[in-house]
């Protein structure tokens, strides 16, 4: 269990009251006596609502020993020792929420990877490819040009193009071989 290191206790101040005799109390503010005893009574429940809070032990019990720091930095304000265990919580709701901010600000600002992308050079010499097929597609026969679009680009089987162009499946065949071997001829052609 974390370790609050108290300052010296400071005891509240007594005032002796001459009318009745009666010594009363003059809270200043909550001891850190009284603090200390809040921490020991209590750090286990504020634990628990960190961690319904926050997903991570070691994040939770930091909100919690902040909470205690920051209450106990704060103490002369907090006029009532019964309200203290109130501002524990308070405290530690809001330093969760501040915690999950930080985190969410931070996955925000990673920086992203680099898309897998080509080199410049390769994406040059894959434009080159890419005018040389339109080329050389534009040279073969309309028949030829069309199954080879319909088959290859647009991803359709054999009897779709078929019945696309309203040939038969022997045509199809036949038009898409010889296209093939005309793009091969082109392709490998110096330019």
């Amino acid at each position: 269990m974390p370790v609050i290191a108290p300052m010296p206790a400071a005891r509240p101040a007594r005032i002796s009251n001459q009318r009745d005799g009666a010594d009363d109390v003059v809270a200043a503010g909550t001891t850190v006596d009284h603090l200390t005893e809040t921490y020991r009574a209590h750090y286990r429940s504020l634990l628990g609502l960190a961690a319904l809070l926050l997903d991570d032990t070691a994040s939770c019990e930091d909100v919690v020993q902040e909470a205690f720091i920051r209450v106990h930095s704060a103490r002369k304000r907090v006029r009532d020792p019964e309200k203290t265990l109130a501002y524990l919580r308070q405290t530690v709701v809001n330093l969760s929420r501040s915690a999950l901010r930080r985190r969410i600000l931070g996955l925000k600002l990673l920086s992203k990877p680099m898309p897998d992308m080509a080199s410049a050079e390769e994406g040059a010499y894959d434009q080159l490819e890419r005018d040389s097929l339109i080329k050389a597609m534009k040279g073969l026969q309309r028949r030829q040009r069309e199954v080879l679009v319909l088959r290859y680009f647009a991803d359709m089987t054999e009897a779709q193009v078929a019945e696309t162009l309203g040939i038969s499946l022997g045509s199809v065949k036949a038009y898409g071989s010889r296209g093939i071997a005309a793009l091969r001829v082109a392709m490998e052609e110096p330019a």
